[in-house]
């Protein structure tokens, strides 16, 4: 198995994740938190989804698919290339709204298959080149940041379900 077709399976493992996850939630259940510092199933989503669209399209030297393609405003955000959700205080996970879950399925979708169409064109030596302009130190290499972007959505997809838990109980899937 080439890396390619690793990188490709793990985040495909995401999408299979939310997709279990979002499956018949509706707007309130999306947007429901625990308690008011926490984190929802909508935002979750969303972040997780934003941030896979900010690195890829980043990594592709292109516009992120949230601008290019107008997410921002089937989301009702603004259009900012900065939101994606870190550095979020818990006022604004109270004001985050999530639309419907079939709209983050299908932003999703969309950053799945840009990313994707980036994981066919990359090589051993694009895979080892240095990311520069993060905060990290030493600077990570884009094989790297690939692994934590992979972490973080699995972890994220991880924290949707465990909520979806919290909110319907067992049995949900």
């Amino acid at each position: 198995m080439k890396c390619q077709e690793m990188l490709t399976a793990g985040f495909e493992r995401i999408t299979g994740a939310l997709e279990r996850v979002l499956d018949g939630l509706t707007v309130e259940d999306l947007n429901w938190q625990p308690k008011p510092d926490s984190n929802s199933i909508g935002w979750l989503t969303w972040h997780l989804t934003r941030w896979q669209d900010v690195q890829v399209a980043s990594f592709l030297g292109k516009e992120q698919l949230w601008i290019k393609e107008g997410w921002y405003k089937k989301f009702g955000r603004p259009a900012d290339t900065k939101d994606h959700g870190m550095g979020h205080k818990p006022e604004d996970l109270a004001k985050f709204k999530s639309p419907d879950a079939a709209m983050q399925f299908s932003y999703h979708r969309a950053v799945l298959a840009q990313t994707r169409d980036f994981f066919r064109t990359l090589s051993q030596s694009d895979l080892n080149k240095v990311v520069e302009g993060t905060h990290f130190q030493p600077p990570p290499t884009v094989g790297m940041s690939l692994i934590g972007l992979l972490s973080d959505g699995l972890q994220h997809a991880g924290q949707a379900a465990y909520l979806r838990g919290l909110r319907q109980g067992m049995g949900w899937h």
